[in-house]
């Protein structure tokens, strides 16, 4: 049986990877903003819940503290507030929180680091990408996320700690900010309202929230180390998953593609491999 910290646990992937984690009937000590608290009184397996103002001002030894008798972290805090959090500056905050974080952890014995990263770490220029694939991040979020990455990776080695990195792709589901692209088309088309789009054309990785936490939940409990692409394999164009949402609506002609530009840095295509023979899908 393993105790499991959780950073982020309430946010839109931690709070499922909290519901994976108590299928396995580990312990969760789940990290959270202070006025949060109640989210869990109908959670099993809590074992204690850690509260903070802001986990990336917390000191080395505030971690090691949280992580007396701790087998497992999972960070999955981090600053991702929709049309911000690419260029924000919060990023390096959020950077050197989460190697002081790491510190902390390994001071108090820890034996699993498991970080979350994106796929924008990757050179996207290359369009379908593999763990091997070089990174060249071109945000201050991708580097941010690169940047812990590459300290962790073999400093965890030599501190006798495994360490796993999981590379998230487009994600959508349960609990998405409404300001996102899937939340965006239903807010507008259940209100008979247009749907402004680019031209829909960008070949996107998509995947449910709740398969990407039953990954991260499995690989996270495994033995396995590296780094992981947590994705569907399976192209798909923005034009596409607009449609498939009208459809429910019977409403197509509310989508108006080519009325909103396309972002300087957004590429035109996305696509991941996963590995399988570290993830599988059963």
């Amino acid at each position: 049986m393993k105790t499991v910290l959780l950073t982020g646990a309430t946010g839109f992937v931690g709070r499922q990877i909290v519901n994976y984690l108590s299928k396995t009937g580990s312990s969760i000590v789940p990290v959270i903003r202070v006025g949060k608290e109640s989210e869990f009184n109908a959670t099993p397996n809590i074992e204690r819940v850690v509260t903070s103002s802001d986990i990336f001002q917390e000191t080395e030894d505030w971690w090691a503290h949280q992580c007396r008798g701790v087998d497992i972290v999972i960070h999955a805090a981090w600053y991702t507030k929709p049309g911000a959090y690419l260029h924000s500056s919060k990023n390096v905050d959020c950077l050197i929180g989460s190697l002081t974080l790491a510190k902390g952890a390994i001071k108090a014995g820890i034996s699993r680091f498991v970080g979350i990263g994106t796929c924008f770490e990757y050179d996207l220029a290359v369009k379908t990408v593999l763990v091997n694939t070089p990174l060249r991040p071109l945000t201050p979020y991708a580097s941010a996320k690169a940047s812990l990455f590459l300290g962790l990776n073999h400093w965890m080695e030599l501190q006798d700690v495994e360490f796993g990195w999981c590379r998230l792709f487009y994600l959508y589901g349960e609990g998405e900010h409404e300001l996102r692209l899937v939340p965006y088309i239903h807010r507008q088309l259940a209100a008979g309202m247009e749907a402004n789009l680019t031209n829909g054309s960008q070949v996107r990785d998509f995947l449910d929230v709740s398969d990407a936490a039953r990954l991260i939940t499995k690989f996270a409990m495994s033995d396995k180390q590296g780094a992981v692409n947590i994705c569907s394999g399976i192209p798909v164009t923005i034009r596409q998953i607009a449609e498939t949402i009208a459809d429910q609506y019977g409403r197509r002609d509310l989508l108006k593609f080519g009325e909103r530009e396309e972002n300087s840095f957004d590429p035109p295509h996305v696509l991941g491999i996963p590995d399988n023979g570290v993830l599988e899908w059963g």
